[in-house]
């Protein structure tokens, strides 16, 4: 395996991309190009647990050098968590507590490996599906469920963790995060911006617009995509000529490609990015290549878009599994650790259980609230109508 940043790779054409050839032969081509671009991954830790020793790795294996076996095991921890956490939203959506549930399993290396890079001060842009990430910046897990069961807009302050609220429409928060950073320059700040999308995102002129920004104006923005190979039911092969991570080449800044179903190289890769982004180097593109290994959202069925065998096949890739093998490999966690950690799972879910229960009903007036800063006659008409056909039920309920 080898690593590679686009900063300093120039462009090759391969013998079939001369003018005057065939569609067919520049089919064969793309495909070929893709299937080399594959190996181009940082990876500290295979599948089955064992660390990479190559000093093609290096540049991002100083970033983890010094971890020590009680950091490990909180990754570990942090990871088990938050997929204890997500498999109980799936169950409370299926249960009717919920609206809508974005399951990211099979993604919490890559978030939380992103999400444990950063510091304190930086300020996250996520998407809708960064539960691991809002985890580690000690979002409280059972706020972000308020907005899938329909009682709040977002349920938590994001200047309180430096971890803005859910973004539903597609890449938008991409620009944002890109007009935060570029606001931190200009205050002399030294901290850093993190942007999460998906690999469907990436097809959005939003993300294209945000990197044209963040690279003229050397804005300290990360953009963190998370690749999981299907945006909904289209796969990454028909969004993309070139692997994603090679997009930013053309904007002027470095890309990388890291596997993301590796926790330790999701926490190089992305201290390394957040690093140079302090030091006023400007932006870079980070590629977590992983997989969703369940649905998009719980309204989506993925068995109608894509093969069992694609499944199974990352599912022996497993984030948690690798982190765990090597753990046992080399005497950083016993049984007793792993004993505790699954009863702490359990405390975790049926406290999220109790607590979406208990949510109470918004305040169905709170739509007019805040439309105008001094009031509307408008508004006010409206607020009459909606208070009279709400009062239409309890008399036809008393009848």
């Amino acid at each position: 395996m080898t690593v590679e940043s686009t900063a300093a790779r120039k462009p090759r054409r391969s013998a079939g991309s001369k003018a005057g050839t065939t569609t067919g032969t520049k089919r064969t081509t793309r495909t070929t190009a893709r299937k080399g671009s594959e190996t181009q991954l940082v990876q500290l830790l295979t599948p089955e647990g064992e660390r990479v020793q190559d000093a093609a790795h290096a540049e991002f294996a100083q970033y983890v050098e010094d971890i020590t076996p009680d950091e490990l095991r909180g990754l570990y921890r942090d990871m088990v968590l938050t997929r204890r956490f997500d498999a109980e939203a799936t169950a409370l959506q299926r249960q009717g507590e919920l609206g809508l549930w974005a399951s990211l399993l099979g993604q919490e290396a890559a978030q939380i490996g992103s999400g444990r890079a950063t510091r304190e001060d930086d300020y996250v842009f996520p998407t809708y599906r960064e539960h691991g990430v809002a985890w580690c910046r000690g979002v409280d897990p059972t706020n972000l469920l308020g907005m899938f069961r329909g009682v709040n807009n977002g349920g938590w302050d994001p200047n309180g963790n430096n971890f803005h609220l859910y973004t539903i429409v597609i890449g938008s928060q991409a620009l944002h995060a890109t007009g935060y950073a570029m606001g931190i320059t200009k205050d002399g700040a030294d901290s850093a911006v993190i942007a999460y999308f998906g690999d469907g995102a990436s097809s959005q002129g939003d993300v294209s617009e945000a990197f044209n920004f963040a690279a003229v104006y050397n804005a300290p923005v990360v953009f963190f995509c998370q690749n999981n190979q299907w945006a909904i039911s289209e796969s990454n092969e028909k969004q993309t000529r070139v692997p994603l991570y090679q997009r930013a080449q053309g904007f002027g800044f470095p890309g990388v490609r890291v596997d993301g179903n590796d926790v330790l190289a999701s926490l190089a890769v992305t201290r390394w990015a957040l690093e140079r982004a302090r030091r006023g180097e400007g932006p870079a593109l980070i590629e977590a290549f992983t997989y969703r290994m369940g649905a998009h959202t719980t309204s989506d069925d993925p068995t109608r878009y894509r093969h069992d065998d694609e499944r199974v096949a990352w599912e022996a890739k497993d984030p948690i599994l690798r982190l765990r093998r090597y753990l046992e490999s080399s005497g950083h966690a016993d049984e007793a650790f792993f004993g505790e950690l699954e009863s702490e799972s359990e405390t975790l879910g049926k406290r999220v259980r109790e607590v979406v229960r208990a949510m109470p009903d918004p305040d169905r007036f709170a739509i007019f609230e805040n439309a105008y800063a001094d009031g509307h006659a408008l508004v006010d008409e409206e607020r009459a109508q909606f208070a009279a056909y709400q009062a239409s039920f309890a008399d036809a309920e008393g009848v």
